[in-house]
């Protein structure tokens, strides 16, 4: 007999077990329909044709212009890589059934930790940007402490803390320096483990594979994984069998408050300048990969490689569109366009995989 709770949350996996009822097929023939449909119910599977289908887009229209050099391969991977370092954690909160909005103020905040750290109070840089990665800690911890015990939507409390830390950012910098902007006084350390660069791929790269093989890890193979998509799918029934669902959610909005800040120490070192401005685009540009990426905006639903493939999407839109030469404006007319066909995929791949079962 299987222990309380244990259909809900397998249930709630993306990989689907799909049954074929069809006596009249063969073995062989039946094992293989089996996978098609598994692989096609796969949340990162419309992400990937999605992202086939765009890189051969421009490929073909940027012929000639160094779209699929190497440096052209490494200029997406760049924009993507900076953004998936946040759009991970973000996913994995989504999955949750929760919202994180305060990502893009977070970023500028802890550059400006940095910046002033080390520009006017002269902190070696090491213990500003530990200053800094707290800072971001803090706020998803002060995120998910006012969601889980008021039940606030997260998408407001988030917005609101997003206008707050900004807000907080430009008046304490201009109060102690008169600046929202500063230069970073620089070590060859630092600029080793944020700012290293081979030819025009940056170290950020390197970064965004490990966050995404360490959340791959977490998700698909520990047990928080597992109440993860449990807290997100059904919460109720989560909670009656023993998840800890407000723990979940609070480990996840620090853990994108983490992401945040190291995203703007390594934004800050690379250009050696903090600003308050910094990450301000990835307050919708997260949740919309995450998306696109096959993430189901009700939670529970979606995976770390879709998230990885949809801000790769992301980054090969924009660069892609610099290639063509056309004006920068196509970038939300593409990222909207791929928004509105994922949740419409998803949505109908979802409802396929819950009758399949």
């Amino acid at each position: 007999m299987e222990p309380a709770g244990t259909r809900t949350f397998s249930s709630l996996r993306p990989a689907a077990t799909i049954r074929v009822d069809d006596a009249t097929q063969t073995p062989h023939r039946r094992s293989a329909l089996v996978a098609m449909k598994s692989i096609l119910h796969r949340p990162e599977f419309g992400a990937f044709a999605a992202f086939v289908l765009t890189y051969l887009f421009f490929a073909v229209v940027t012929t000639g212009t160094g779209f699929v050099s190497i440096d052209g391969t490494a200029g997406w991977l760049n924009l993507a890589a900076e953004l998936g370092i946040v759009a991970i954690p973000v996913g994995l909160l989504m999955i949750s059934g929760e919202f994180d909005l305060s990502i893009g103020s977070t970023v500028g905040a802890a550059s400006m930790v940095v910046a002033i750290a080390t520009s006017f109070y002269d902190m070696p840089i090491w213990p500003a940007i530990a200053l800094a990665l707290i800072l971001g800690g803090a706020i998803g911890l002060a995120n998910g402490l006012v969601v889980v015990k008021t039940h606030l939507p997260s998408f407001i409390v988030t917005l609101a803390t997003n206008f707050i830390v900004i807000g907080a950012t430009m008046g304490f910098s201009r109060l102690i320096a008169n600046v929202t902007s500063s230069s970073i006084v620089q070590s060859e350390s630092a600029r080793a483990v944020f700012a290293a660069r081979w030819g025009q791929a940056n170290i950020s790269i390197l970064w965004w594979v490990l966050t995404a093989l360490v959340c791959g890890w977490l998700l698909g193979r520990t047990v928080f994984g597992n109440w993860i998509y449990a807290t997100g799918g059904n919460l109720q029934a989560a909670r009656g069998a023993g998840v800890p669902v407000e723990r979940v959610k609070i480990i996840l909005f620090i853990m994108t408050g983490v992401a945040a800040a190291f995203v703007g120490v390594l934004q800050g070192v690379q250009w050696n300048s903090g600003n308050s401005t910094y990450g301000m685009g990835y307050v919708f540009q997260a949740p919309i990969v995450a998306v696109i990426g096959g993430v189901l905006l009700g939670g529970g639903y979606g995976s770390v490689s879709g998230i990885f493939i949809g801000t790769a999407i992301f980054g090969v839109i924009s660069t892609g569109i610099f290639y063509t030469g056309w004006s920068t404006d196509w970038i939300n007319l593409f990222l909207g366009v791929l928004l509105g066909a994922a949740v419409l995929a998803n949505n109908y791949v979802r409802r396929l995989a819950l009758t399949a079962r």
